[in-house]
């Protein structure tokens, strides 16, 4: 009976990637495999974590294959919702492949991250979750996606769910419901989350019931440029104040606690630098600004302060977080090297 259930559901999967803007998966990957549910209980993973998203428009050639054996999750960003509860299609297909194959090579984790980021994203969000017959859809739609494409696990980045919409009740019923069908099948969700230090309705969106069903929580302590008087968008200032509030006042369990470094820099005209372009205009990988020759002073996280924040993340979160995998330099300069080398990790 099982595998009659699987062959017809693998089938519905199949009939389903044939319509428009439903998730399919590449060309060359094998769908024909059967997989069976697990039977036994689902334990989630408390180890601590080393989480890099990777931007689906970079080229995978250019990220050191060393530099996977230094992470342990790789989120692929981004699959996308469409409003009626399916999922678009993977927009670049081949650098899904190479991006699965090698993470998977590496023994690293692969997930899929869903995007909520652009006002089109957000608006299918909400239209999602406030119809319980969309979330099911959605659900269903989301697991399908995670076991056709042989992921471990599903990220979620709505940007962000708030409780002035009173869409904080409908976010933690959509990730206790997602979380139910994804441990069934021994995959992981975790969701990337506001740093959390502003008061208002984005910060209590995300409930203690949604994180308590989620494996683990990304929080983006970053793009906060002028907290506390600090002119670097992602400063221990607000790193530490990120962490004090989601594990000590908002009460969420250290071992879910992710913390989020940036790749990149900023000016104060919010523009943005990855730190391999940074570097190869000249910045120094040891200090945290740099003045372009066009005047324009960028503010990031260089080696000494992430090492400093992967040190604070041990002893009051268990992980740290990176946006985004490409714009890491390769080499000796590499943040992720420097957070590795910080936590004494074998790579």
């Amino acid at each position: 009976m099982k595998k009659i259930f699987l062959l017809g559901f693998l089938g519905l999967v199949l009939l389903q990637a044939c319509e428009k803007d439903v998730a399919v998966v590449p060309e060359n990957y094998n769908t024909g495999a059967v997989r069976t549910k697990p039977t036994t209980p689902y334990v989630s993973n408390t180890a601590f974590k080393i989480v890099a998203y990777y931007a689906e428009g970079r080229e995978p050639d250019s990220i050191g294959v060393e530099k996977f054996k230094m992470i342990t999750h790789l989120h692929y960003a981004f699959a996308y919702p469409n409003a009626n509860g399916t999922i678009k299609a993977i927009t670049k297909p081949a650098n899904f492949e190479k991006m699965r194959k090698l993470a998977k090579d590496n023994g690293v984790k692969f997930g899929v991250s869903i995007a909520g980021v652009s006002a089109a994203e957000k608006e299918n969000y909400e239209t999602i979750m406030k119809d319980p017959s969309l979330r099911a859809t959605f659900i269903t739609n989301v697991v399908n996606f995670a076991v056709t494409n042989d992921l471990d696990g599903i990220d979620i980045d709505w940007e962000y769910p708030s409780a002035n919409l009173g869409n904080q009740i409908t976010y933690e019923a959509f990730m206790k419901a997602l979380s139910v069908e994804l441990h069934a099948w021994h995959k992981y969700l975790s969701a990337a989350v506001t740093a959390g230090v502003y008061a208002g309705g984005i910060r209590d969106g995300v409930t203690l019931g949604a994180v308590e069903a989620m494996d683990f929580v990304n929080l983006m302590a970053y793009d906060g440029a002028g907290y506390r008087s600090d002119p670097n968008h992602a400063s221990m200032f607000l790193t530490e104040d990120v962490v004090a509030y989601w594990v000590n006042q908002k009460g969420i369990p250290k071992e879910k606690a992710v913390v989020g470094i940036p790749a990149y820099g900023k000016n104060a005209a919010n523009a943005a630098l990855t730190f391999r372009d940074l570097l190869f205009q000249g910045a120094d990988a040891n200090l945290n600004s740099f003045t372009t020759t066009g005047g324009s002073t960028y503010y990031y996280n260089g080696i000494p302060s992430v090492k400093a924040k992967a040190l604070l993340s041990k002893a009051k979160a268990n992980g740290i977080m990176f946006w985004e995998f490409y714009q890491d330099v390769n080499g000796d300069k590499s943040l992720l090297k420097a957070t590795n080398d910080a936590l004494g990790r074998a790579y």
